[in-house]
């Protein structure tokens, strides 16, 4: 237990918690700027199943803040590079991966085989279609959000809030995009409070922001923890 040692002495984890992070199955939808923090802590805490979800190439652009890559992977799948990335971090765990962006099609069958759902995407339909089958499945969904040097988290579809709640006009949602501004702090921080939330979650420790949304401008570090 040697590579675990440090975390295997916080009260919080301890072997009992270990264990659960061995069984645990967790799935990351998108593997660029949030999604390179949350798999790379997850993987490193030795969350057993990791399942990543991206159809994108790595592209020059990305290696600004998406640190899972490297400058001789541009062109090549994300899902493939994280892979490779992640299982030499850690070999012991299980890397998983879809080459597809998530659908309503494709949802429910990939979700089922997981026990939390990770928000690595920027993609406001996504999110509605995670959300909602997340809220079918009654399984956990790590919320994040990225816009220029803000970001926000929070745990829906396990207590009585869901993305809707946040957002209830999706067809208003739907006409607009994400802003593509961003510093790579921005998805580093965010994305490794989304990996705390997850390990909150699978070992039980904490108080996770289920029905809260957590905000942090990074301009002031300045954060406010909101009741939904």
């Amino acid at each position: 237990m040697e590579r675990y040692a440090r975390q295997l002495i916080l009260d919080e984890i301890g072997i009992e918690g270990q264990k659960k992070l061995s069984e645990a199955r967790v799935l990351i939808v998108g593997v660029g700027g949030l999604g390179s923090p949350i798999a790379t802590y997850l993987a490193g805490a030795g969350v057993g199943t990791i399942g990543l979800i991206d159809a994108d190439v790595v592209s020059v652009s990305n290696l600004q803040r998406q640190v899972l890559y490297e400058e001789s992977q541009v062109g090549q799948p994300k899902v493939t590079c994280a892979k490779q990335r992640l299982l030499a971090l850690n070999s012991t765990i299980r890397i998983n991966t879809y080459e597809c962006w998530m659908t309503k099609d494709n949802a429910h069958d990939i979700i089922t085989d997981y026990d939390i759902v990770v928000d690595g995407t920027d993609n406001f339909d996504v999110r509605f279609i995670i959300s909602d089958e997340c809220e079918r499945q009654k399984k956990p969904y790590v919320y994040g959000a990225i816009c220029g040097l803000e970001g926000q988290v929070s745990i829906l579809c396990c207590g009585r809030t869901t993305y809707r709640t946040l957002f209830p006009d999706e067809t208003f949602v739907g006409t607009t995009h994400p802003g593509k501004q961003v510093v790579g702090v921005t998805p580093a921080v965010v994305g490794s409070i989304e990996a705390s939330q997850v390990l909150e979650l699978i070992c039980g420790y904490g108080q996770p922001l289920i029905d809260r949304l957590w905000t942090i401008d990074l301009r002031t570090l300045q954060t406010f923890i909101i009741d939904l």
